[in-house]
């Protein structure tokens, strides 16, 4: 069992940074797959980012590429989503989500869920 908690949200302006954190607890993994996701009211949840430590490979959507950077610490078991140059559209409830590397593979889904942090960003 894996917990994971995100932190870091808030309200900003246009321009603006936001780092946010997911950090795991509980039964971890040496092999993982993270992915940062969001969802704004009225619309269907999006991939953001994602990492995989077993390469180090990272992947950003179109919309956020060049502004949000993902990171990771593994000593403090914890993902980072370093956002900056944050545009109004960037304004929804951010999840992070994790998976065992394999299981990744095999089935394209994630196995755990934070509960989410909200992040604004005011014109």
């Amino acid at each position: 069992e894996v917990q994971l908690v995100e932190s870091g949200g808030g309200l900003v302006q246009a321009g603006g940074s936001l780092r946010l954190s997911c950090a795991a607890s509980g039964s971890t993994f040496d092999d993982y797959v993270i992915g940062w996701f969001r969802q704004a009211p009225g619309k269907e949840r999006e991939g953001v980012s994602r990492f995989s430590s077993s390469d180090g490979t990272t992947y950003y959507a179109d919309s956020v590429k060049g502004r949000f950077t993902i990171s990771s610490d593994n000593a403090k078991n914890t993902v980072y989503l370093q956002m900056n140059s944050l545009k109004p559209e960037d304004t929804a409830v951010y999840y992070c989500a994790a998976s065992d590397y394999s299981e990744y593979a095999l089935k394209g889904e994630y196995d755990y869920w934070g509960q989410g942090t909200r992040v604004t960003v005011s014109s």
